[in-house]
């Protein structure tokens, strides 16, 4: 099996190609390539491996952009630091991944994956041209008297409204207020990572500590950052609160 490796951290690289070759003694690994363009010169020039390891955030960019240069029907099995966007549309697509820092069983696991079953024929230029659509972060402007702030949804813990006022809470615990209202808000944030638990509060699925069940058919949330009131997702919420936490 010939394997190429495009990991940008020199580190990460080492340890994926020194597991690799742990886990499968005969394997050669064909390159180990540092970014978009060196990968795509390397595929332009050079026989397909039989796998690729590949990083989604490479030195010079996403490296979904080499299959906008390069026919790419090689199985891939992609690394990432968590990214919600691309998890997600990994998903949809059954396409394997691993998340960073990348344990050995779970790389022995993706590949005995590849070995026995082969993996699924991927578009990977429609998933690529899904990933840049999707990975358009929003930003929201904080005005603080005369500073201005950009705050990024990956931030953010959840929203609340609080005398008319709508305030934002980042996962650091800092609080802000915004232009936006709920309703507003509520559209332009993710629905896979976002859910509305009733009128005043939007939660993001990591800011969830515990969950008990409460009167009515309600679930009572616990929260981090903590907050200062009850965070109770409402009776007529709860069974669409419960479908968004298996869909996640």
């Amino acid at each position: 099996m010939r394997i190429l490796i495009i990991e940008d951290e020199p580190a990460a690289a080492r340890r994926i190609q020194k597991m690799t070759e742990e886990l499968l003694p005969a394997a050669e690994i064909v390159g180990q390539l540092e970014s978009i363009a060196e990968s795509i010169a390397w595929l332009s020039n050079n026989n397909a491996p039989d796998l690729i390891l590949l990083d989604i955030h490479l030195a010079d960019g996403a490296s979904f952009e080499i299959f906008q240069h390069c026919e790419v029907n090689t199985p891939i099995i992609f690394t990432t630091a968590y990214d919600q966007y691309a998890l997600q549309a990994f998903k949809v697509n059954a396409v394997d991944y691993l998340l960073k820092p990348i344990k050995k069983e779970e790389l022995q696991a993706a590949l005995t994956k590849y070995q026995q079953h082969r993996m699924p024929t991927v578009d990977y230029k429609s998933l690529a041209r899904a990933m840049q659509v999707e990975s358009q972060e929003k930003r929201f402007l904080i005005r603080l008297g005369q500073q201005i702030k950009l705050v990024a949804t990956h931030e953010l813990a959840y929203a609340y409204t609080e005398s008319k006022i709508t305030f934002i809470v980042t996962k650091e615990g800092r609080r802000y207020p915004l232009d936006h209202s709920l309703e507003k808000l509520e559209e332009m944030l993710p629905s896979a990572i976002f859910f509305r638990i009733n009128r005043q509060f939007i939660i993001g699925i990591h800011a969830i500590q515990e969950m008990h069940a409460y009167s009515k058919s309600r679930v009572k949330l616990i929260l981090s950052p903590t907050v200062g009131f009850d965070t109770i997702v409402s009776t007529e919420r709860s069974p669409f609160f419960k479908k968004w936490l298996e869909s996640n």
